[in-house]
């Protein structure tokens, strides 16, 4: 059995006095979090977080301001300890570890990227890049060599020499995402990396992040308050209110499974047409196949609206491919066109 990379186990973090008499009054129920600041004098930033990131896995922590999330993140890589619960990197327990022992898994094991880029003005952006190798103490020209692959790596590779304010904000964040590849950690944790940019280049850097996960097979943790990013990069999806884990699923079951009100009210509006896929709208084919599957055929990853399309150029029902090729289910018109009016609903209301 794959060992997670990540495994969050009942963490809380309580900022303020009395931190353990807040947690086990906000446990039981008996206070709200407004109530437990007003009687304690603390703040519950996460509440009794569990879950686990498995290797290769991009997973989206969202939620609104105050949600908890970037707390939550922080106490992955040990910058925010934990009141209680504990988090394995790897199957080792950070929480259990001393400080200096916790600095050094974080500083090979762990990258992050910050909303703000972190850069250094008077650095030039191969020395930036380079930052965290220098404070390892490797050699000038081994983390030059580092650093600069890791700017090939963003497209940023004639750039090394420039200094930080010739380039574009979208350029600079590339810089930060460069700087946390360049210790070659197996951890990357992105804190609202995209959300200070235009539209434009926010969705050019999300293509460029989805294609480097899939070539270099990093673990990520991505934080985000926007939903239509999350659905779109992440394996799945964990939805924070009030410090606590509301839901975590693929998109699919956040959109067509809402655990709660809450989750609810986060999805209402999403489109279906390019979140869901084909596999999420057939019927599974029966394992004796004694039924012929029709003649015209999709890939299960295929959006719902192309799906859509080529029902229509088929003029009825669709054999729906595995990677391999296989036939796995069939998209019946009907679920089909049930998943699209669910979309014009959501749309309507």
């Amino acid at each position: 059995m794959t060992t997670p990379t990540i495994d969050c186990r009942g963490m809380w973090k309580v900022f303020g006095v009395r931190p353990l008499q807040a947690m086990e009054a906000f446990r039981s129920g008996s206070l709200t979090r407004a109530e437990i600041q007003k009687r304690f004098g603390s703040v519950i930033g996460v509440a009794d977080a569990s879950f686990t990131v498995m290797p290769g896995e991009i997973f989206c922590i969202m939620g609104l301001s105050g949600s908890g999330k970037s707390t939550l993140v922080r106490q992955i890589n040990g910058l925010v300890p934990a009141t209680a619960g504990e988090m394995l990197i790897d199957g080792e327990s950070l929480t259990r570890l001393p400080t200096a022992r916790v600095r050094a898994l974080r500083a090979k094991k762990v990258g992050m990227v910050f909303q703000g880029f972190g850069l250094l003005p008077h650095r030039n952006v191969r020395d930036n890049v380079a930052l965290g190798l220098e404070l390892r103490g490797l050699p000038r020209a081994e983390r030059h060599d580092r650093a600069q692959q890791a700017l090939e790596a963003m497209r940023l590779g004639d750039w090394a020499d420039a200094r930080i304010d010739q380039l574009s904000g979208g350029m600079q964040q590339r810089v930060g995402i460069a700087r946390a590849l360049a210790g070659d950690p197996g951890i990357l944790l992105m804190d609202e990396p995209f959300s200070a940019l235009d539209p434009l280049i926010r969705r050019e850097l999300q293509d460029q992040f989805l294609e480097l996960s899939r070539r270099l097979q990093k673990t990520v943790v991505f934080i985000t308050h926007d939903l239509d990013e999350a659905m779109r990069l992440g394996s799945r999806i964990a939805i924070m209110a009030e410090g606590r884990i509301e839901q975590i699923g693929t998109p699919q079951d956040i959109l067509l499974r809402p655990a709660n009100a809450h989750v609810a009210a986060f999805v209402h509006g999403v489109s279906t047409r390019d979140t869901l896929r084909a596999c999420d709208v057939m019927t599974p084919a029966p394992v004796n196949g004694s039924q012929p599957a029709p003649p015209g055929r999709v890939p299960e990853g295929m959006t719902l609206a192309a799906v859509a399309r080529a029902a229509a150029e088929a003029g009825g029902d669709l054999a729906v491919t595995s990677h391999d090729g296989r036939v796995i289910g069939v998209a019946r018109v009907a679920d089909i066109l049930r998943a699209l009016a669910g979309d014009e609903r959501s749309h309507d209301a």
